[in-house]
């Protein structure tokens, strides 16, 4: 999605449409998604409410933030910020949700954040990468690791809404806020930001689906592994733009090294 999105930015920079398009699209993924589980699992739409609440936080101002990020700062070194969200996460989870502490998830944090400290000391970076992105980069982040976190409370015999559905209902919430925001059309420049807006929507039936059935010490870390892919794949469809050096591609295994660590081990 990261990368996608930074390709269809540097086309059309305009991020107030990047984002409700990006969204938009995504919202329409969930729904496909919604209507196919229905007739094993049902809808139960007066239950959904709260999952379209969370979705105020993310998608709707962390997609906001993550846009601007990646215009700014680029979809590799924005995909190595998101893999520091299951620090966020993780202590969120063993402080309010009671969750087991262990010594292979003390060690894989201690991994995620190495990779967070490569990127800061990294010096490859491309002339046009402004640093407040990766701020940007890091609220949003922030805001997924809370979501993570109430999404998983509301999963664990607290609702009977299925997967699918509570993402919809995550991304409805969050379109509307970014509709709110963006206050504009989507019009036949949408097209533009398809393909972020489909790998978006799965990506996040997919997250629903394994937060249903996981805790977040085990699912935030392994989905860290989203650092390798987006540096990965910058260099290898945005080479001249992104600019990925040892030390970026250092900080992306540290990462996924952590969340392999913690996966091996829940």
């Amino acid at each position: 999605m990261s990368v996608a999105l930074r390709m269809a930015l540097d086309r059309d920079p305009d991020v107030a449409l990047g984002t409700i398009a990006t969204s938009g699209t995504a919202l329409v993924v969930a729904l496909v998604a919604a209507a196919g589980e229905s007739p094993a699992r049902g809808l139960h739409l007066s239950s959904a409410w709260p999952f379209l609440l969370a979705g105020l936080l993310s998608p709707g101002a962390a997609q906001i933030l993550v846009t601007i990020a990646i215009r700014e700062s680029g979809s590799a070194r924005v995909s190595m910020i998101f893999g520091t969200a299951p620090l966020v996460s993780v202590t969120i989870a063993l402080v309010f949700l009671d969750e087991p502490a262990s010594a292979p998830l003390i060690a894989g944090a201690v991994l995620v954040a190495g990779g967070a400290v490569e990127l800061a000391r990294e010096r490859e970076r491309p002339a046009h990468l402004d640093r407040l992105g990766l701020v940007f980069a890091f609220a949003g982040a922030t805001l997924f690791a809370i979501r993570d976190n109430l999404v998983r409370h509301l999963a664990v015999g607290k609702t009977p809404v299925p997967p699918a559905v509570a993402a919809a209902a995550a991304l409805l919430g969050g379109t509307l806020l970014i509709a709110v925001w963006a206050r504009r059309g989507i019009g036949r420049r949408w097209l533009r930001f398809l393909p972020a807006g489909v790998l978006f929507g799965a990506s996040y039936v997919s997250l629903f689906e394994a937060y249903y059935r996981g805790r977040v010490t085990v699912v935030a870390p392994l989905v860290a592994i989203e650092s390798l892919a987006g540096v990965a794949l910058s260099a290898l469809l945005l080479r001249d733009s992104e600019r990925v050096g040892k030390r970026l591609l250092l900080g992306a295994g540290l990462i996924v090294a952590g969340g392999a660590l913690i996966g091996a081990y829940r």
